[in-house]
C-alpha cells in the first residue's frame, strides 16, 4: 500500500501523525529546503541534474544561499539556464505537504494565514478537512513584463465576491488572490525582475519584508511563507532607475551564471539537449562535427561584431546541430544512402538560419550581414577544431594540400553529392584523404565520415587563408591564375 493513501484526512488525524510535531508544524518552505538540501549533500547526490558546467561556479553559490535561507537573483545573459536552474529547485522541497482543504493559499493547518482557513479551522476543529500538495505544484513561474500589475503578482479585490457573501470591500474574503499569495508554502520565481515597473517591485518587497500590502486603499495583512527567486541580465539589473535599492537590498545574494568555459562542456551540453537520435532515420555526427557546431558559437562570443550585451545563447549550437542533422537526414533519403547518414560540415552551412537569428550585430556586423558573419564563424570553427587534432601531423601532405590548389586547380563539390562520388573527388587532391582520416579516426574510415572530415581540413586551410572558399567556384587557389582549371562535381 501507498504511503500517499495513509496520510491524514482530518486537522485531528494530522496532529496525531508525524506532521503534528513541532519541527514540522513550526518549518518555513527555507527551513524545508535547507532540510532537504543538507540530506542531500550527505548523500553526495548531484544537486542539479542536467545542468552541465556549474559544478565548481554557479552551484556552490546557489547552495549557500540555500543554506543561508536567502532569496536569490541568477545573474546571466540569455540561454545560461538560469529558469531551468529555479524549476530544479522543488528537488529540495518535501513530496507533499499538508494544507486546509479549498484554502487558495496552501494554509498551513497549524498556522492558516487567510480568514478562510482561520473560520474553517474555528468551526470544524479536528474534522477541518486536510487536502495534500505535491512538490510539482509549489513552483509559481512569471516572466516579468511591463504590464504585470498588483493584482497579477498580490490580488485584488473581488466586488462578485462581496456581492455574494454579503462582504464590506474591506473584508479579506473579498480579496482574489494573485499569484505570490497563491504560491505561499512554496518557491515563487520570476523571470527578467528589472522589466516589472517600480509600483510592483515595491509591493514585492512590501511582501517580503514586513509581509503586507495595501489593495486599493485597504491595508492586507499576509504573512507569506515564500521563497523568492529571481533572474535578471545583468546590464538590466545594473542600470539606473531598473531595480528599486531597497528590493535589490533585500535579495540576499547575486549570483552570476556564465555560458561553458570549455568547449567539451557545451557539447555535453548540445548533445543532452539537441534532437538528434531520430527513430527511422539514424544520422551519425562525427566527434569533430560536434565540434565544430559547438565552437561557432565560441566563436561568435569573442567576435567584436556580435553584441556581447545580448550575448550568444546556448540555444545556437543546439538548435545548429538540430538542423544539420536535419539536413543529412533529408540528403541521405533523397540520394538513398546507406544508413546511418553521416553530417559534414556542408550541413552546417545548410543550418544557416540556425545560426543568423540568434546573432545580435552591432553595427559593423549590421554592414556586413549576418550571414556572412555566419558563414566566417563556420570557417573559423572548423579551424580551430582541425588545429586541436593536427597539431603533431606531418605538415607535408597538408603542403601538397595547398601546391595543388596554388597550381591552379580547383574543386567544386556539392553539398547534396553522394559520399562515394565525394570521396572519390577529394581523392584527386594529393594528401586529402590521407590526412582527412587521420583527422577522423587516426586510420581508415566509412566514405561519410571521410567526406565530413575531408570538407573540415579544406574549410581549415580556407579559414587560414591558404586557399580560397567562395559558393561560386568552390575551393581553389587564394589569388586564382588566369585560366586556372576547375573540377566539378555538382549534381
Amino acid at each position: 500500500m501507498k504511503e500517499s493513501i495513509r496520510l491524514p484526512t482530518t486537522l485531528g488525524g494530522l496532529r496525531a501523525s508525524r506532521w503534528g510535531q513541532p519541527e514540522l508544524r513550526e518549518r518555513s518552505v527555507r527551513g524545508e529546503v535547507r532540510a532537504n538540501l543538507l540530506a542531500a549533500l550527505g548523500r553526495r547526490e548531484r544537486l542539479f541534474p542536467g545542468i552541465e558546467g556549474y559544478d565548481d561556479t554557479v552551484v556552490p553559490q546557489i547552495v549557500n544561499a540555500l543554506l543561508a535561507r536567502q532569496a536569490f537573483i541568477l545573474l546571466g545573459l540569455r540561454g545560461q539556464a538560469k529558469s531551468r536552474i529555479l524549476r530544479e529547485l522543488v528537488r529540495f522541497l518535501d513530496p507533499e505537504i499538508p494544507i486546509v482543504a479549498g484554502s487558495e493559499v496552501n494554509d498551513n493547518p497549524f498556522a492558516p494565514i487567510s480568514k478562510y482557513a482561520r473560520e474553517l479551522i474555528a468551526e470544524l476543529g479536528d474534522e477541518t478537512p486536510i487536502g495534500w500538495l505535491p512538490r510539482e505544484a509549489r513552483f509559481v513561474e512569471k516572466l516579468a513584463t511591463p504590464d504585470v500589475t498588483i493584482a497579477d503578482l498580490i490580488g485584488d479585490l473581488d466586488p462578485i465576491k462581496a456581492a455574494r457573501g454579503g462582504h464590506l470591500l474591506s473584508d479579506e474574503l473579498t480579496m482574489h488572490f494573485g499569484l505570490l499569495p497563491r504560491a505561499n508554502r512554496g518557491i515563487f520565481g520570476i523571470n527578467e525582475l528589472p522589466d516589472l515597473s517600480a509600483k510592483i517591485q515595491v509591493g514585492l518587497f512590501n511582501v517580503m519584508q514586513e509581509g503586507d500590502v495595501q489593495i486599493k486603499g485597504y491595508p492586507v495583512r499576509l504573512r507569506l511563507d515564500v521563497l523568492l527567486t529571481f533572474t535578471a541580465n545583468p546590464e538590466d539589473y545594473t542600470a539606473r532607475g531598473k531595480i528599486v535599492t531597497p528590493l535589490k537590498d533585500r535579495i540576499g545574494a547575486e549570483i552570476p551564471t556564465h555560458y561553458p568555459k570549455a568547449v567539451e562542456v557545451g557539447i555535453g551540453i548540445t548533445e543532452q539537449e539537441a534532437w538528434v537520435d531520430r527513430p527511422g532515420s539514424p544520422v551519425a555526427v562525427p566527434e569533430f562535427i560536434r565540434e565544430v557546431v559547438e565552437r561557432v558559437a565560441f566563436e561568435a562570443r569573442t567576435d567584436r561584431r556580435i553584441d556581447r550585451r545580448s550575448g550568444v545563447s546556448q540555444r545556437l549550437p543546439i538548435s545548429a546541430m538540430e538542423n544539420l542533422v536535419s539536413n543529412a537526414e533529408r540528403r541521405g533519403w533523397l540520394l538513398g544512402e546507406s544508413t546511418p547518414f553521416v553530417a559534414r560540415v556542408s550541413d552546417l552551412y545548410a543550418a544557416l538560419p540556425a545560426i543568423t537569428g540568434k546573432l545580435e550585430l552591432e553595427y559593423e556586423g549590421e554592414l556586413q550581414g549576418g550571414e556572412a558573419i555566419a558563414k566566417e564563424l563556420i570557417r573559423r570553427a572548423a579551424n580551430r577544431t582541425f588545429l586541436g587534432r593536427a597539431a603533431d601531423f606531418d605538415p607535408e601532405p597538408i603542403e601538397g594540400i595547398v601546391a595543388w590548389f596554388d597550381g591552379g586547380q580547383a574543386l567544386k563539390i556539392s553539398g547534396e553529392e553522394r559520399s562515394e562520388i565525394a570521396v572519390k573527388a577529394f581523392g584527386l587532391i594529393p594528401g586529402l584523404v590521407t590526412v582527412a582520416q587521420a583527422i577522423a579516426s587516426g586510420g581508415e574510415t566509412d566514405a561519410g565520415t571521410t567526406v565530413a572530415a575531408c570538407e573540415l581540413v579544406l574549410e581549415a586551410l580556407a579559414a587560414q587563408k591558404r586557399i580560397s572558399r567562395s559558393d561560386e567556384i568552390g575551393w581553389s587557389a587564394l589569388r586564382p591564375t588566369r585560366g586556372e582549371k576547375r573540377r566539378e562535381f555538382d549534381d
